[in-house]
């Protein structure tokens, strides 16, 4: 008798504590926004072109060195709009983006659509704004609409903070690139 108060008692506070995350989640907006942003001390031109031209974005994306086997495939045109990658990864799961639209040397957008481990279709932004005599601020942000099952995840996990820290990698990444070499960076600007 007591034991199945006990499990009463237990089962009734599992159910209040889900439908507590169930009204949570529904309270969540309909769209979600991360956005991280650096200063880097290279050219706008030069900047450009190792986020508009896949396969120099490639070279300092931390989704691929999460995962060193992830397996790739090159649209025949891989800068400017209409460039695409297709992936297929262990660690980082499968999907594709393209280059949507760009204006030299300030944005490039891209279309994010994630297949695996869930299926999500986002929208990526670089925006690239040279400082009066000092450094470009580069901001990377990805936006997209928040089904329930984000939403509920939202709850749980911390996803700007998530997506945030490999976003804040990327950019450091990418500043490690363009400062380090400032003729790579100039060279691939021209091709």
């Amino acid at each position: 008798m007591m034991w199945a108060s006990l499990f009463k008692a237990v089962g009734g506070l599992l159910l209040l504590v889900l439908l507590v995350l169930l009204i949570q989640a529904a309270r969540q907006p309909d769209q979600f926004r991360v956005e991280r942003k650096l200063q880097i001390q290279a050219s706008p031109e030069a900047l450009f072109a190792l986020i508009q031209d896949l396969r120099q974005f490639n070279r300092w994306n931390p989704y691929e060195k999460k995962d060193p086997q992830i397996q790739g495939q090159y649209s025949a045109q891989t800068a400017g709009p209409g460039a695409r990658y297709a992936w297929q990864s262990k660690e980082v799961g499968e999907g594709s983006m393209e280059i949507t639209a760009q204006e030299a040397p300030q944005r490039v957008q891209m279309r994010l659509d994630f297949l695996k481990p869930f299926e999500a279709h986002n929208l990526a932004e670089f925006q690239i704004v040279a400082q009066p005599g000092g450094p470009c601020e580069v901001s990377w942000s990805m936006s997209g609409p928040s089904p329930f099952i984000s939403k509920l995840m939202g709850v749980i996990f911390n996803m700007d903070r998530m997506i945030g820290r490999d976003f804040e990698a990327g950019l450091q990444n990418l500043k490690a690139l363009a400062e380090a070499s400032p003729p790579a960076a100039a060279a691939a600007a021209q091709k």
